[in-house]
């Protein structure tokens, strides 16, 4: 496999627009070549199978929605309170709507992990590592809420931006009010 951590980056930001315009169906080597504007089976030589392509899209849009580590600890000195559990939220949900390729791309492989069980694996694992992970800042930073108001919070920012990505229901509520009302009734 080559070793170009730049052009890897590329084919799998280029991955992520194929998947997110296209759909998994849309997803092959060739097409993210014509995507990252490279040449016939550059893809291939990066990521030798599917699986290894659908792999690195998982690992590359974790690494696209972590979160500023600036951002972060510029709000580790404030009180943890509910009011700072809304500001990560939006922050979330920044992140999230900050490019919907990224988003859309996401919820094409989740749809893809109900029918193959190899995309089931490896976006299950960086699911459940993603959510150990926010558990432990969680509790870390000292914020309100437990494991289970946090798994509340996933489900609800996914429902939200699926919502905001496909076939809005238009409530008139905003995605900034909807997280104040979510904080405001989830949270103990």
């Amino acid at each position: 496999m080559v070793r170009n951590d730049e052009r890897r980056s590329a084919l799998a930001d280029a991955g992520i627009r194929v998947l997110a315009r296209e759909g998994a169906r849309g997803l092959t080597h060739r097409a993210v070549d014509a995507a990252a504007g490279m040449p016939r089976g550059t893809t291939s030589n990066y990521f030798a199978t599917r699986d290894d392509l659908i792999s690195a899209l998982v690992d590359r849009i974790g690494e696209r929605l972590t979160p500023d580590p600036e951002a972060i600890a510029s709000r580790a000195a404030r009180v943890p309170d509910r009011a700072l559990f809304a500001e990560y939220v939006r922050d979330i949900v920044r992140r999230l709507s900050a490019d919907p390729h990224v988003s859309l791309a996401l919820f094409e492989l989740r749809l893809e992990a109900a029918r193959r069980p190899a995309v089931a694996l490896a976006l299950t694992a960086w699911r459940q590592r993603a959510f150990h992970d926010d558990v432990a800042f969680h509790t870390a930073a000292g914020l309100p809420g437990e494991r289970t108001e946090i798994a509340l919070f996933h489900y609800a920012i996914d429902g939200l931006m699926l919502d905001h990505l496909t076939a809005p229901i238009d409530t008139g509520l905003s995605a900034d009010a909807a997280i104040g009302e979510l904080v405001d009734r989830l949270l103990p």
